[in-house]
């Protein structure tokens, strides 16, 4: 697969500017990317996998064909950060239901004043 070749079947050469330069996937082809990291995704949940970098045989054994298109329709650098961050957004949930259930004071909320601070 090439460093940055998007959309296309075929993926031996990536697409270059007249400057050699890579040239950046155009809306069509990152439609089909998150379309294939979406379906990707669906797949995971359904086999309760959160980090597919960490279980990457299971996530290949469970969801091949899904896999496949996903790293297909991607850059290797785009498939890399999209899973990446699905961890560090359950992360980020996890962490934000955690102070929902302290009671936490969303700091914008104070800041407008909305929210006050009573120190007892």
């Amino acid at each position: 697969m090439a460093l940055l070749g998007f959309g296309s079947e075929n993926k031996t050469t990536a697409k270059k500017s007249s400057d050699g330069a890579y040239i950046a996937p155009d809306r069509t082809e990152r439609a089909q990317c998150w379309e294939a990291r979406d379906s990707y995704y669906s797949c995971l949940d359904r086999h309760d996998i959160l980090d597919s970098l960490k279980e990457g045989e299971k996530a290949k054994n469970c969801c091949p064909e899904e896999s496949k298109q996903f790293e297909r329709n991607c850059a290797s650098s785009w498939v890399k950060y999209f899973k990446q961050r699905r961890v560090a957004d359950w992360k980020k949930e996890q962490t934000r239901l955690k102070l929902e259930k302290e009671n936490a004071v969303n700091i914008a909320d104070v800041k407008d004043g909305s929210v006050r601070i009573v120190n007892s």
